[in-house]
């Protein structure tokens, strides 16, 4: 996907949260930082623990679901230090499957 083609960048909260998110013009669809996500279930602020969760995560679905991982797009967002970074994102329906794929309470709730 070219960036010429994500052209709306917003920022969206869960529980006071931040969730960043990119309108993808082409597939007509909001993306979500995948990162954002786990950090709003998990109501974690640390992006390193954010970052190594998603990664053991994406492991274990790999084996368990592979089209919620391939889903998965690499768009440029912009982080806490100004520059933008390619992020694993999902649409909002994998963001529902990622949420069921947590095992927690919170999880849930997300729903």
């Amino acid at each position: 996907m070219k960036e010429s083609e994500t052209n709306k960048i917003s920022i969206r909260f869960y529980n006071d949260r931040e969730v960043r998110a990119v309108w993808d013009a082409g597939k007509q669809q909001w993306f979500f930082s995948v990162l954002d996500v786990i950090g709003a279930i998990n109501q974690q602020d640390d992006y390193a623990k954010n970052r190594n969760y998603w990664k053991y995560l994406k492991t274990k679905l790999k084996r368990e679901q592979p089209e919620l991982v391939s889903a998965t797009n690499q768009l440029k967002l912009r982080a806490a230090d100004g520059k933008r970074y390619a992020t694993d994102t999902l649409n909002a329906d994998g963001v529902a499957q990622l949420a069921r794929s947590i095992n927690n309470v919170r999880a849930i709730q997300f729903l």
